[in-house]
């Protein structure tokens, strides 16, 4: 169920930090990420960034701007994890079976994908989807 036949790597942490942009030029120029892509909010704070290394990648972005990963990630673990998956409402079924708490059902993004927002049984925030940024830069 989990997984993809695409070459792309299909599991993305997903980071929130205080100062994003700090982040970004800590793991690109200290630990030797790529910066692929960032979105910014008319703020400046980051909306969206992914940072590649090798043939795998992070997303990441500002804290305190909103939104349900914003606020699900308040009091959670150290961090979130996206992983792309080739059937959503199967995957999600499967995790309500099992008693995962849902944080958001499957939804349709406006990007195209499809995904849904757990949290583990330690607060960390898992988000399942079929969304696999493009790993070239």
């Amino acid at each position: 169920m989990a997984g993809t036949n695409s070459e792309r790597p299909s599991i993305y942490p997903t980071l929130l930090y205080a100062d994003a942009k700090a982040a970004i030029r800590q793991l690109t120029e200290a630990l030797g990420f790529t910066e692929l892509s960032v979105y910014e909010g008319e703020d400046g704070s980051v909306l969206h960034a992914e940072l590649v290394q090798g043939n795998g990648g992070v997303m990441l972005g500002s804290k305190g701007r909103g939104g349900v990963f914003d606020a699900a990630m308040k009091g959670a673990g150290p961090g979130g994890v996206y992983v792309v998956v080739d059937d959503v409402d199967a995957h999600h079924r499967r995790a309500v079976d099992h008693g995962v708490e849902i944080l958001m059902p499957p939804t349709d993004q406006d990007y195209g994908s499809r995904d849904y927002m757990a949290r583990d049984a330690e607060g960390n925030i898992w988000s399942f989807g079929t969304y696999a940024p493009e790993m070239e830069g």
